[in-house]
């Protein structure tokens, strides 16, 4: 089981992947703002992160970078689960440094083992 952070400011798409990750039996943690979500993730150190791009206020690529970079965040192992689907949006997502780039809806087999090939440190 792992303890992971979801930041995005959609309560449909939250509770959609809370539930996911409960079901495979995950740990939720959840923030609406980017902002919520650095401040969360250095204070409660998850596992991984799920992030959005599109959010109010600082963007998902933004806090992608701020934490890939932090001293006490730059373990986590980020996952960017976007509806921006666009190639350029994949690249630049992973060179803010995003592990992984997933386009919203995710199929939840698909997800859930790209979460635990990170969390498994692959």
């Amino acid at each position: 089981m792992a303890r992971i952070l979801i930041i995005d400011d959609s309560p449909t798409d939250t509770r959609v992947f809370s539930l996911m990750l409960e079901r495979n039996s995950h740990e939720v943690l959840t923030a609406g703002t980017a902002e919520d979500g650095v401040a969360m993730a250095e204070r409660e150190q998850p596992d991984l992160i799920l992030m959005d791009v599109i959010l109010p206020g600082m963007n998902g690529f933004q806090a992608t970078r701020a934490l890939s970079r932090g001293d006490r965040t730059q373990h986590i192992p980020i996952i960017i689960v976007s509806t921006k689907g666009m190639e350029t949006d994949r690249v630049w997502g992973l060179r803010q440094g995003a592990k992984d780039y997933v386009v919203k809806p995710p199929a939840e087999a698909d997800l859930v083992r790209r979460i635990n090939t990170l969390i498994a440190g692959g």
